[in-house]
């Protein structure tokens, strides 16, 4: 009997053991999603001031980042005619091609084309990330006279672009201007699909870069 009573009382706390372990779980569950439900709404609440940086300064050049071809070069035209820069550099892919042409040929027919066009000239560039991209630039920017630089690229990639390029060329003062484009990014990014991507991708892109990139 009393080997029996010690086996009930034994299963008794074995189980109760293992019932505090499934509301512990459960609670770790449960705290986790409230976590994950406030940093969702932190990041909407401040997905402007987490990548975007609008700030354009008078510049000696603005410097128009590679990527986006349409929007991006147009404003730095905006911000020339509007006295922000004395001279635009556009940053091209060297060897990238579109419909079998390149793209630095494109490019220069674009200027070619415009009537500040001998203001505007062409960088050719061959790295991929935006760190690489500004050591590229550098090399155009030496021949210009000024160390003022007005960067200009989409508004997703302001804030990011802005801090690696100051790591990168610290002799150099830079400021930057955002290119909207509402079909690739907006503030409120959980209202549309494409927003949502551009948001995810650029805010891993900047966790990375505070975390690993800026230290190299």
């Amino acid at each position: 009997m009393y080997f029996g009573e010690e086996t009930q009382l034994f299963a008794w706390r074995r189980a109760d053991r293992s019932m505090k372990a499934e509301n512990e779980g459960r609670r770790l569950w449960i705290a986790g999603g409230v976590f994950a439900a406030l940093l969702a709404a932190v990041l909407a609440a401040n997905a402007d001031r987490l990548l975007v940086v609008n700030d354009p300064k008078p510049s000696d050049v603005i410097l128009v980042l590679a990527g986006e071809t349409d929007l991006r070069p147009a404003r730095a035209i905006e911000l020339l005619d509007r006295g922000y820069g004395r001279r635009v550099v556009i940053d091209v892919p060297a060897e990238a091609k579109t419909w079998g042409f390149r793209e630095s040929e494109l490019a220069q027919q674009y200027v070619d084309h415009l009537p500040e066009a001998t203001s505007v000239r062409i960088c050719p560039i061959h790295g991929l990330s935006t760190h690489d991209e500004a050591r590229d630039a550098e090399k155009c920017l030496a021949s210009e006279s000024g160390d003022r630089i007005l960067i200009v690229t989409s508004d997703f990639h302001t804030r990011r672009a802005l801090a690696t390029f100051r790591r990168a060329l610290p002799d150099k003062s830079f400021s930057v201007a955002a290119a909207f484009d509402e079909t690739q990014f907006g503030t409120q990014w959980w209202k549309h699909r494409q927003w949502a991507k551009t948001f995810l991708d650029e805010a891993m892109k900047w966790v990375w870069w505070s975390a690993v990139d800026r230290w190299r």
